[in-house]
């Protein structure tokens, strides 16, 4: 590699959103259309984000999805739960419009992380539902933070924004980081049977905003 290429390189990241800076970015061809892929790092090793953008962020409201990693469902295709549905759903609408942001984050398990949410699985095989499982396991029920997310927004330039996501806590905790959601958006897409139990279970006991399902 030419020595002036690396001397940009080197000299990419850039810091911006109270911690949260840029890291890395690159075009990412995808089957829903082209993004820029970007990597996002706070002030800790805990805190890393991939963002997928499409158009001009900064110069208009994007339609944002905070999406938290699920290894079972986004990557194995699991159908205990929506999560690579809302993923792909998010994507395709993402790809529609002018301009948006998929914010992809390290969350397993809704903050409790691979092993344990495995955990989970066979506590919930045992009969309880998602909620009681990660209590069981002395976790809370949804153990995200969203203030990385807020930065992340921040330091790509989003501070009003649309938001993909039938879960109000989550909008809570961005407009007390300091991002303005104008609109909170359904991310409801079609899902089999055998992950109804669980959304009920999201819409019973932590609120989410799914209606009849």
């Amino acid at each position: 590699m030419p020595h002036k290429t690396r001397q940009r390189l080197r000299a990419s990241p850039k810091s911006s959103g109270r911690g949260a800076r840029i890291v890395a970015r690159a075009k990412l061809p995808t089957r829903f259309g082209p993004f820029e892929i970007l990597g996002i790092e706070g002030k800790s090793s805990q805190e890393s984000a991939v963002a997928l953008v499409r158009g001009p962020v900064r110069k208009a409201v994007p339609l944002v999805r905070i999406h938290s990693q699920c290894l079972t469902g986004d990557v194995l295709a699991s159908e205990r739960c929506d999560c690579r549905a809302q993923l792909e759903l998010s994507l395709r609408r993402i790809s529609a419009v002018p301009c948006g942001i998929l914010l992809y984050l390290p969350q397993e398990g809704r903050g409790i992380g691979l092993m344990n949410k495995l955990r989970a699985y066979e506590l919930q095989d045992l009969g309880m539902d998602t909620v009681e499982a990660n209590e069981e396991l002395g976790f809370a029920a949804d153990s995200r933070d969203y203030a990385f997310s807020a930065a992340a927004l921040k330091a790509l330039g989003a501070k009003r924004i649309k938001l993909l996501s039938n879960n109000p806590d989550k909008v809570r905790q961005l407009e007390s980081a300091g991002i303005r959601v104008v609109e909170r958006v359904p991310c409801r897409p079609r899902t089999s049977r055998i992950s109804r139990d669980y959304l009920e279970t999201k819409r019973k006991k932590m609120g989410h905003l799914l209606g009849k399902l």
